[in-house]
C-alpha cells in the first residue's frame, strides 16, 4: 500500500517518486518541514516548504484512507459478506466518500423504516417485487404477509413496508450513488432565496441567486453558508431530477410488468427524494465548503506570509500611537532594539479635543527621544489622529515621518497572558501602543505573539474548520520564522517556539537558561538547555544565530553538521574563519569552477555546498530585504479629496478571491476588483499582487455615503500624484 501512496503523491504533486519517498521517510523520522526544506535538499531533490506541506497533507489523508479501507474490509469480512469484487472496489477507491458509499449497505444501521419492515417479515415480498416476474396483482401477493401481531393489517400495509425495504436497497447501491453524485455535480445548480425579501442585509445579492455547482466560486460558497447560518438565506442544490429518476428506472425496472412497474416507479422516486437526494446534497455542499475553505486558507496563508515577511524598519526611534476617542490616544516610545522607554496618554480627539495640549506633549517626547517615525494604528480615531500628526509635522524642524500600521490583533495581544508577562505594569492601551510601534520595527517578531487568525488578512476565517485553519497558519508562521532565523540571544519565547524542533516548553527553557547563564556563546551550548536533546538540536541549530559568539559559523545558517566541510572549504579557498564576520568572502563563488567535484572532495552534496557558499558570501542574509518597504508619509489625504482619474501609490493590505484592498493614505482602503488588476485574464489576484506590495492605482469612483472607493491598476502611463 505504501508504494501506492508514494506513487499517487508523486503524480499529484508532479514530482519524482524518489523525491516523494525520501520526503515521507524524513517526515516519519520526526524531521520538521523547515529542516527538510533547508538541510535535506539532496535527499528530496530540493523540494520547497510549500510542496513539502502539501505532500504532508496528502500523506495524512491517504494514510487515513488506507486505514479506513482496512476497517471497512474487516467489518464486512466479519459479517461474512465480503466478495472478491467488493474487496477490489474498496481497495481501488480513491476517496473516503467512495469507501463510505461501498460500506453503506453493510454499516450497522439504526432502526429505519426498512429495518422495521424487515422485522415484520416483509423482505420476501420486497424481493418478489424486485424480481418483477409475478403475474398476479400485488394486492393478492401481499395477502400472504398479513400479520395482526406484527401490525401488518392490510395488503396496503404489507406493500408499503416492502416499498420501504426496496427504497433503502436502492439508496444503498454504491454505483447508483456515485453516478447520481457525478450527475448532480456536473448539472446541478446552487439556488439561494431570501427568507424575507424586505429585510436589508449584506446578502442582498444572494436573495435571488443561482449558479451551476461547477462554476461556484469559493468566496460565494462561504458567503452563502454564512447567509444561511445567519438565517437570511435558504440555500439548496437543484439536481437534474428527471435525468436521475430516468437513470434509476433504467437500472431497477428490468421487466415491463404492469403489476410491479408502477410500484417500483413510486419507490424509486421516494428513495431518491427521501434518502439519496438529501444525503448527496449534504455531501456536495460539504465538499464545496471544504474546497472553498482550502482555497480561502491558502489565500489567508499567502497574505499572512507577505505580512510577516515585510522588511523591518531598523535603526529608528519609534513613537507608537494607539488611537481612540473617549479614552484618549495611548503613546509608547520604543528604542531601536524594541525596548519601551516611555508611555503616556493624550486627548486630542473628541470629546476632549485637547489638541494644543497634546501637540505640546508630542513635541516634548519627539525632542527628548529623537523620534524619527510615528507609527499610527489604523483603528477607531486613526483618521483624526493622522490629521493631528500631519499638522504637528508641519510645525516641527526635525525630519519626522509617519506610517499607518494595521492594528489587527493588537487588542487580542494586549489583553493576552503573554502581554501581561511582557509588560506587567502596563494597561492594555500602553501594551497596544508598544505593539503598534514594534510592528513597524520588526513585523515578524511582533506578529508571532498574536494568534494568526486575529491578524486580519483573510476572509470568513470564523466560519472555517478552525483546526485546519490553525494548522495551516501555524505552518506559514513556522516557515517564515525559519526562513529569517532568530538571534538566539535576543529572541522572545514566542518567536523561539516557531523554530524547527522547538516546543513551547523548550522555548521558555531557552529564555530561562539565557537569563540564568547570560548570553549563549556557541550553538552547542543549546544542548545544556533542559529538555533540548540531540534530535531537537539537529532540527533547530541551523536556524539559531549567535552574533559575536566564539564560532563565526554560529552567526550563519550553515548547519553544525556541515561545519567541518565549511572549514575545509575556507582552507581550500585560502580564507580564514575570521573572514566570515569581517564580510571578506563576497565573490568566493566565482573561485569555484566545479561544484560537483568540490562537493565530492568535501564529502557533502553539491546543493549543500552551494548553500554554504551563498551563506558565507552574505552571512545571515535576511530574505525580507527583497520585499517592498512600507510607505512613510508626511501628508494626509481625505476621502473627499479623491477624484476620479487621480493617480496614487498605495500598499496592498488584503488580497481576496475577487480583488485586493489597497491603502492609499485615506482612512478607507480602496478595492481593486480582479478585473481591474491587469490586462490579461487571471484566475486569482494573488497571481499579480501580494499583501505589502506597493502599487500604483487610479481612482475610478468614490462613494462617500457607502464609504467605498473603486480603484484600478490598469494605468496606461506612469504619471502619479
Amino acid at each position: 500500500m505504501a508504494l501506492d501512496i508514494i506513487k499517487k503523491i508523486a503524480q499529484e504533486l508532479e514530482i519524482k517518486e524518489s523525491q516523494a519517498d525520501a520526503a515521507v521517510k524524513l517526515i516519519d523520522e520526526g524531521n520538521t518541514i523547515p529542516f527538510i526544506a533547508r538541510y535535506r535538499k539532496e535527499a528530496t531533490g530540493a523540494l520547497n516548504d510549500e510542496v513539502l506541506r502539501m505532500l504532508y497533507e496528502r500523506l495524512t489523508y491517504l494514510r487515513n484512507l488506507e486505514e479506513k479501507k482496512e476497517q471497512v474490509l474487516s467489518s464486512i469480512e466479519e459479517q461474512g459478506k465480503l466478495t472478491e469484487e467488493l474487496r477490489k472496489q474498496i481497495l481501488e477507491a480513491q476517496t473516503l466518500v467512495v469507501v463510505d458509499d461501498l460500506y453503506r449497505p453493510y454499516r450497522p444501521k439504526r432502526r429505519t423504516r426498512a429495518t422495521i419492515a424487515k422485522e415484520k417479515g416483509l423482505e420476501p415480498l420486497a424481493n418478489l417485487i424486485l424480481l418483477q416476474k409475478t403475474d398476479k396483482p400485488l394486492s393478492e401477493e401481499a395477502l400472504v404477509f398479513l400479520n395482526e401481531e406484527k401490525e401488518v393489517h392490510t395488503a396496503e400495509d404489507a406493500i408499503a413496508g416492502a416499498k420501504d425495504i426496496i427504497a433503502e436497497h436502492i439508496s444503498d447501491e454504491a454505483d447508483y450513488r456515485i453516478h447520481i453524485r457525478k450527475l448532480t455535480e456536473k448539472e446541478g445548480r446552487v439556488v439561494s432565496l431570501a427568507k424575507d425579501e424586505k429585510e436589508e442585509s449584506v446578502y442582498e445579492m444572494y436573495y435571488e441567486f443561482e449558479e451551476p455547482v461547477l462554476k461556484l466560486a469559493g468566496h460565494r460558497i462561504l458567503a452563502l453558508n454564512r447567509g444561511e447560518k445567519e438565517k437570511f438565506l435558504t440555500v439548496k442544490i437543484e439536481a437534474p431530477k428527471e435525468r436521475i429518476l430516468g437513470y434509476l428506472e433504467k437500472k431497477v425496472i428490468i421487466r415491463d410488468n404492469p403489476n410491479t412497474s408502477p410500484v417500483l416507479k413510486e419507490t424509486i422516486e421516494d428513495s431518491y427524494q427521501r434518502l439519496i437526494e438529501p444525503a448527496i446534497e449534504r455531501e456536495i455542499r460539504n465538499e464545496l465548503t471544504e474546497r472553498a475553505e482550502d482555497g480561502a486558507i491558502r489565500v489567508f496563508g499567502k497574505n499572512l506570509e507577505q505580512l510577516l515577511m515585510q522588511p523591518p524598519i531598523v535603526g529608528k526611534m519609534v513613537l507608537g500611537w494607539d488611537p481612540a476617542f473617549r479614552t484618549g490616544c495611548k503613546l509608547a516610545i520604543v528604542d531601536e532594539t524594541g525596548k519601551v522607554l516611555d508611555t503616556t496618554v493624550i486627548y486630542p480627539t473628541a470629546p476632549q479635543n485637547k489638541v494644543e495640549e497634546s501637540k505640546k506633549i508630542l513635541k516634548g517626547l519627539i525632542s527628548k527621544y529623537q523620534v524619527s517615525l510615528i507609527s499610527i494604528g489604523n483603528g477607531t480615531a486613526s483618521r483624526e489622529s493622522e490629521q493631528i500628526v500631519v499638522d504637528l509635522l508641519k510645525e516641527l524642524s526635525l525630519p519626522v515621518q509617519y506610517v499607518i500600521v494595521s492594528e489587527a490583533g493588537a487588542s487580542v495581544y494586549s489583553a493576552s497572558k503573554l502581554a501581561t508577562e511582557e509588560f506587567p505594569n502596563f494597561d492594555v492601551g500602553q501594551r497596544s501602543a508598544a505593539s503598534i510601534a514594534r510592528r513597524i520595527q520588526d513585523p515578524l517578531a511582533e506578529l508571532v505573539k498574536i494568534d494568526p487568525k486575529s491578524i486580519g488578512v483573510g476572509q470568513y476565517q470564523h466560519d472555517m474548520n478552525q483546526k485546519k485553519l490553525s494548522e495551516a497558519l501555524g505552518g506559514v508562521v513556522e516557515d517564515c520564522v525559519n526562513k529569517v532565523g532568530v538571534d538566539l540571544n535576543t529572541a522572545s519565547a514566542s518567536l523561539l517556539e516557531y523554530i524547527s524542533g522547538i516546543s513551547k516548553t523548550i522555548a521558555k527553557n531557552i529564555v530561562a537558561y539565557r537569563e540564568e547563564h547570560g548570553k549563549f556563546q556557541t550553538r552547542r551550548e543549546l544542548l545544556k538547555v533542559s529538555k533540548l536533546g540531540p534530535k531537537a538540536f539537529e532540527q533547530c541549530a541551523g536556524f539559531m544565530r549567535i552574533i559575536d559568539g566564539k564560532n563565526p559559523l554560529d552567526a550563519t545558517s550553515v548547519h553544525p553538521e556541515s561545519y567541518d566541510a565549511a572549514k575545509e572549504l575556507l582552507k581550500k579557498l585560502g580564507c580564514q574563519e575570521a573572514d566570515i564576520a569581517a564580510g571578506n568572502l563576497k565573490g568566493i563563488s566565482k573561485k569555484i569552477k566545479d561544484y560537483a567535484q568540490l562537493a565530492k572532495e568535501l564529502e557533502i552534496g553539491a546543493m549543500t555546498l552551494e548553500d554554504i557558499v551563498k551563506e558565507l558570501e552574505k552571512p545571515a542574509r535576511d530574505p525580507r530585504d527583497e520585499m517592498p518597504k512600507p510607505i512613510l508619509r508626511t501628508d494626509v489625504l481625505e476621502m473627499k479629496d479623491l477624484k476620479a482619474g487621480m493617480r496614487l501609490k498605495g500598499t496592498v493590505r488584503n488580497v481576496i478571491d475577487f480583488g485586493a484592498f489597497v491603502d492609499i493614505g485615506v482612512h478607507q482602503d480602496g478595492l481593486v476588483h480582479i478585473s481591474q488588476i491587469c490586462d490579461r485574464y487571471i484566475k486569482h489576484p494573488l497571481e499579480v499582487v501580494s499583501v505589502g506590495d506597493v502599487v500604483e492605482v487610479e481612482v475610478m469612483s468614490v462613494d462617500l455615503n457607502k464609504q467605498r472607493i473603486q480603484l484600478t491598476m490598469k494605468i496606461q502611463d506612469s504619471v502619479t500624484s
